[in-house]
């Protein structure tokens, strides 16, 4: 069956995989060390409260029937130790139906963590990663040539990913329009890198290419996807290369690098050498799977592309409770100002005006003034990431700022595992509070002067001490 699959893109096919095998595995990682501060049985949103909340029909998952610490321990762990094989090329090392089993259970394993973490999961990459993980299922391994309906699959999922992107930010906030989006984008994004304060003081003229190039990659290149080779591969490159500005310029977990996962299988392989060694056709069995997958995801792609053609485009929206196919975009507003929850925690059991307050550090959010944003994506630290919705609305931490406060006043280890600095090593505080600060990065001057990275104003009380309540005797 010739039509059925393409060998020139064996090379797009390996590097597709063991790219995606890669995201995986830190996916896995971040789950296995995070989780029991997170969603944990003594978490600050616990999975068994959730699944007795939720029916499986609505967040099918392993952990709907049995939940226990040690369970998802070794759901994650396991899931890790697979991708870390399938990375190594354990896919291509077995037969073709049990190379698929393998994908499927990556797949699955990751579905079942997606759909019982709530809030510290309802980002648009963990979607992303399932709807690319799915096809990654089918799209075969070294006993044959890759599928081409799976790599159709594959572009129709990027260019979702990027037109959907270039949509919600020329229907949204007016700065995209007149081009001045990146005078603030740099420094409000969700968590900042090492070079974003460079990037934030590009000149104004500068900031205006970058966002008529980000329209121009994002609403007219996605198109040329579909067109014959070489057209194909130079849009994929030119993707790859925004993706990559991007990943220069701040933390977006593993949003960008499977977006240049994905740009890569739309990459010929032939254009860097053929691959000239014998494969038999492909068995009947697999192409009528793959033929049944294709329909299935045309016809559930109704609602992406009904959003996509709406006024009222939503972002990163799943369709179904399988994240089989869904909608993508960011940033469709940008913030204009940063503001920054600062906790801090006092032993004083009577806090007055004088009382001396020492703040909690985090890994990846700013806090001290002084500390150079850190380098982090493509791993995600959800907490971090959480902290900024946060200062946006105290209603996006209303489920669990609380429960994080609770854990500080008892000197959680899990929770505090996830803090770069605990400033009460010996024992827990007796009060803690939060507070609301103004950041901006610094000028030149300022930064020269100073040493300091960010200059920060106080604007409220985000909230005001608070102590365990005494136990019930």
């Amino acid at each position: 069956m010739d039509w059925f699959t393409a060998p020139d893109y064996w090379l797009s096919r390996i590097v597709f995989q063991r790219g995606l095998a890669g995201l995986y595995l830190l996916a896995f990682l971040a789950a296995a060390l995070q989780f029991r501060a997170l969603i944990g049985a003594r978490g600050m949103l616990p999975v068994p409260d959730f699944v007795r909340a939720v029916p499986a029909r609505r967040a099918p998952s392993l952990f709907q029937w049995r939940y226990s610490d040690r369970l998802f321990a070794a759901v994650a762990w396991g899931g890790a130790a697979l991708a870390l094989a399938m990375a190594a090329g354990a896919g291509d090392a077995v037969p073709l139906p049990v190379s698929m089993l393998l994908w499927l259970l990556l797949w699955a394993a990751y579905l079942s963590i997606v759909n019982v973490g709530q809030t510290w999961y309802s980002f648009g990459w963990e979607s992303l990663l399932l709807e690319t993980g799915f096809l990654a299922v089918f799209l075969g391994n070294d006993d044959t040539g890759p599928p081409v309906l799976v790599l159709f699959l594959l572009r129709w999922l990027l260019f979702r990913v990027e037109f959907g992107a270039g949509l919600i930010k020329i229907r949204g906030d007016r700065c995209w329009r007149d081009l001045t989006c990146l005078y603030h984008h740099h420094e409000t994004q969700p968590m900042p890198g090492p070079l974003s304060w460079f990037f934030h003081h590009l000149p104004k003229p500068l900031h205006k290419v970058e966002c008529a190039a980000n329209h121009v990659v994002q609403l007219g290149v996605p198109v040329l996807l579909f067109a014959p080779q070489p057209v194909a591969t130079v849009a994929a490159g030119l993707m790859i290369v925004t993706q990559l500005w991007l990943v220069l310029s701040g933390n977006f977990a593993w949003l960008n690098w499977i977006t240049i996962v994905l740009a890569l299988s739309a990459v010929d392989g032939s254009l860097l050498g053929g691959d000239d060694r014998p494969r038999p056709g492909a068995p009947l069995w697999y192409v009528v799977v793959v033929c049944a997958v294709t329909a299935l995801v045309l016809f559930l792609s109704r609602g992406p592309v009904r959003n996509l053609l709406s006024r009222h485009q939503a972002m990163n929206r799943s369709f179904d409770p399988l994240h089989l196919v869904n909608t993508y975009g960011a940033f469709g507003t940008v913030g204009r100002v940063r503001d920054e929850i600062v906790v801090e925690g006092t032993d004083d059991p009577d806090p007055r005006p004088g009382t001396v307050w020492r703040e909690y550090g985090f890994k990846g959010k700013p806090g001290d003034p002084w500390r150079l944003p850190r380098q982090f994506a493509p791993y995600h630290l959800r907490l971090d990431w959480l902290m900024w919705f946060a200062a946006l609305s105290p209603g996006y931490a209303r489920d669990w700022f609380g429960p994080f406060v609770e854990r500080l006043l008892e000197g959680d280890r899990d929770t505090l595992r996830l803090l770069r600095h605990n400033p009460f090593p010996d024992a827990p505080p007796v009060h803690v509070r939060a507070r609301l600060y103004r950041y901006r990065f610094t000028t030149w001057a300022e930064l020269r002067a100073t040493g300091a990275w960010w200059h920060r104003t106080l604007v409220r009380e985000y909230m005001p001490p608070v102590r365990l309540r005494a136990s019930a005797t």
